[in-house]
């Protein structure tokens, strides 16, 4: 699966210790490794907001059981997470094992093992962000296609905007989208969407063409497809600034925890 960190090597306590990163208090998010269901009933990465609790002599990290709407979230016992430590010293990755579950004067706790050495966060085009932003799309002819692919047509000044239809993205990445559609779309069809972030306090509308990489019915609701789209011919202007926005967001979501 795309991660938005690098991936590194089994743990070795010697070569990186946890207490010197780390402290109590700090901010965590703690992202599942495989797609589960999402609450608007697609398939995505399910990322949970806590804090560190406090970190163990053997380098294992107790964090404060995540909670949704009032509920703990009883994370399973042996399953393995990619977490995300917001510290003092900077930003930080590792894989762990949910070791125990335990309480510690009324807080419940989950013990975390670590499986990976601690990483400095790097920025990655291809980390998913949650969403809802409403977007218009159609399917690009083939004239279209090869005029943009040439460089001759550009999408944001070029394109008609006519027969558009409305959709809504659940997230979006620098490299690509998933939104919610009624109508599936063979794979590798070629869609020219529109939509508009907030970036800086200002609304910056984007116009791109994006491939269909993956397109499915979503269970149990009949009718509604889960698309997912990888940008085509996108500059790396409009790339950052899109992930310029992801991050906005992402440090707006953290003052809130």
């Amino acid at each position: 699966m795309d991660s938005f960190y690098n991936l590194i090597g089994k743990y070795d306590p010697d070569e990186f210790r946890v207490e010197n990163y780390i402290s109590p208090n700090d901010k965590v998010e703690i992202r599942s490794l495989v797609e589960v269901t999402l609450p608007d009933g697609t398939e995505g990465i399910r990322v949970y907001k806590t804090s560190v609790y406090d970190v163990t002599d053997n380098n294992t990290i107790r964090i404060v059981m995540p909670m949704e709407q009032t509920k703990l979230v009883l994370l399973p016992i042996d399953g393995r997470y990619e977490v995300c430590f917001f510290s003092q010293n900077g930003v930080y990755k590792a894989d762990v094992r949910i070791a125990d579950r335990i309480k510690i004067n009324g807080i419940y706790i989950l013990v975390a093992e670590m499986l990976t050495n601690l990483h400095r966060y790097q920025r990655r085009e291809y980390y998913r962000f949650n969403c809802v932003i409403e977007m218009n799309y159609r399917v690009m002819s083939q004239e279209e296609l090869e005029g943009v692919s040439s460089g001759v047509i550009s999408p944001s000044s070029d394109l008609d905007e006519n027969d558009m239809k409305e959709a809504m993205i659940v997230d979006i990445s620098g490299g690509g989208l998933r939104f919610v559609a009624e109508e599936q779309y063979p794979i590798d069809t070629v869609l020219f969407v529109e939509f508009s972030l907030e970036i800086e306090d200002e609304m910056m509308p984007f116009a791109l063409a994006a491939k269909v990489i993956y397109a499915s019915e979503i269970e149990n609701r009949e009718g509604e497809y889960e698309i997912r789209l990888q940008y085509v011919y996108i500059n790396n202007t409009i790339r950052e600034e899109i992930i310029k926005f992801i991050f906005e967001e992402e440090r707006k979501s953290r003052k809130k925890w």
